[in-house]
């Protein structure tokens, strides 16, 4: 458990608190490229607790200011877009992408008072679907050549989704491996063929689903070592005859996971807050063996939310769908086939903002107590002007990050630890594409 203090410190991710000052220290998804296409090439946001208009500038590159204009606070996402920036509907007032105001109409002709005015504004960059910010201070760091950044478009599918409740609430699902023995299992034959079919996927050498093999071995032996990218969590379980499945996925810090997801895929998430009581889960889907159906995986994403929110059909609103009878025929949780649903019940059902003082943490919660000593530490390193945890200082230490390795793997003999790599090598290796694992320290 953690106690009430440091409960707050985690949770609070506005401007000026601790855990937000570190947030805004790496890069940080603010929208998916498609949600500038249409006519309108700009869309109001909030980001740890900012309200900013994000928009696609003339040249393919995006903007990112404070929402209100700095003279009467009007609003700014309806300005008019035009080649130096968005001017104001009010009084006519011009900023650029860097917050400048470059003019004020009504003012006299020989003013200068528009050079006195700036509004906040944040370095863009769009990455395999999604607009990345820099919200902290001085340069930003470079990108880690992490596979959801270096693989090549063809080949990634991005998707968002809004949770109501606390970003950390959301992170730290992703990486406790032991719920999916229980949250994602069926009662029968697992019927999925949409969109989260990795648990309806055959594990290779086992013949069975994985939603059936961890179901079948719901007590995993986890392990958590510390890694360049943050955190690798191990769930091991016993087939029997010295034979292991064994799962490895990632805490890639600060705020996301990369798992594995079938057996030619990784999935990147993060998990960023809106405010306190609200955030969105962003990923980047990697595949290793070829070019992802982005029609199809959006048409199947789409179908179980709302625009322009992007706000599951599926929640609190209407009991996430929770239908009785599905939970003694079908579904463990009776909340549908989507484990996207699953994990969001089991997040938000715990409140907007989980109070951790009253938990009970056994073995089995290794990977999330890891983390949170992980970033209670860097909240205080980053207040004390340290480096953070897979922050590259530059392009050498960005070339350092690779991966993370995420991988389901069948393996026999003892050996399991020196060999569970050789599985995500042999998927680069047969790959239409691949990123070496230099600085992976395997």
């Amino acid at each position: 458990m953690l106690s009430p203090a440091d409960n707050e410190t985690l949770t609070r991710t506005g401007p000026g608190t601790g855990c937000g000052g570190l947030l805004r220290a790496y890069w940080q998804p603010v929208a998916l490229i498609e949600e500038l296409d249409g006519p309108r090439q700009a869309k109001a946001v909030r980001l740890l607790g900012e309200d900013l208009v994000l928009w696609r500038k003339p040249d393919g590159s995006y903007g990112l200011i404070g929402r209100y204009c700095a003279h009467r606070g009007v609003d700014l996402a309806y300005g008019r877009l035009e080649r130096s920036g968005v001017r104001c509907l009010y009084h006519g007032w011009l900023y650029d992408d860097t917050g400048h105001c470059l003019e004020q109409p009504a003012e006299p002709e020989h003013s200068r008072f528009h050079e006195k005015i700036r509004q906040p504004a944040y370095p863009c960059r769009a990455v395999n679907g999604i607009v990345f910010a820099y919200l902290g201070g001085g340069d930003p760091p470079p990108f880690p050549h992490f596979d959801a950044f270096i693989a090549p478009e063809t080949h990634t599918f991005a998707f968002k989704g809004l949770w109501e409740c606390n970003w950390l609430q959301g992170l730290e699902g992703g990486i406790d491996p032991s719920h999916v023995s229980y949250l994602h299992r069926f009662l029968q034959q697992d019927p999925r063929d949409t969109y989260g079919q990795q648990f309806a996927e055959v594990v290779a050498g086992t013949g069975k689903p994985l939603s059936a093999l961890v179901a079948e071995h719901p007590r995993p032996d986890i392990d958590v070592e510390t890694a360049e990218h943050g955190l690798r969590v191990f769930a091991v379980r016993e087939l029997g005859a010295d034979v292991r499945h064994v799962r490895v996925t990632n805490l890639v810090f600060p705020n996301a996971f990369a798992i594995p997801f079938g057996n030619d895929m990784t999935i990147t998430q993060w998990h960023v807050p809106v405010d306190d009581e609200n955030h969105y889960w962003y990923m980047i889907m990697c595949d290793f063996a070829k070019e992802t159906d982005k029609a199809t995986l959006r048409a199947q994403r789409l179908a179980s939310c709302t625009l322009p929110d992007y706000r599951p059909l599926r929640n609190r609103d209407n009991d996430w769908g929770f239908d009785p009878v599905e939970q003694d025929t079908l579904t463990y949780t009776g909340m549908g086939l989507d484990i996207n649903v699953h994990d969001q019940w089991a997040v938000e059902s715990i409140g907007r903002i989980q109070d951790r003082s009253t938990e009970h943490l056994g073995v089995s919660d290794r990977a999330v107590t890891a983390y949170r000593r992980m970033l209670l530490r860097s909240v205080a390193a980053h207040a004390a002007g340290q480096p953070g945890v897979a922050r590259p200082a530059d392009e050498a230490a960005a070339a350092r990050l690779r991966g993370p390795m995420a991988v389901d793997a069948v393996l026999a003999g003892p050996d399991w630890r020196e060999r569970w790599p050789e599985t995500d090598r042999r998927r680069r290796a047969a790959g239409a594409w691949t990123g070496d694992l230099v600085g992976e320290g395997r």
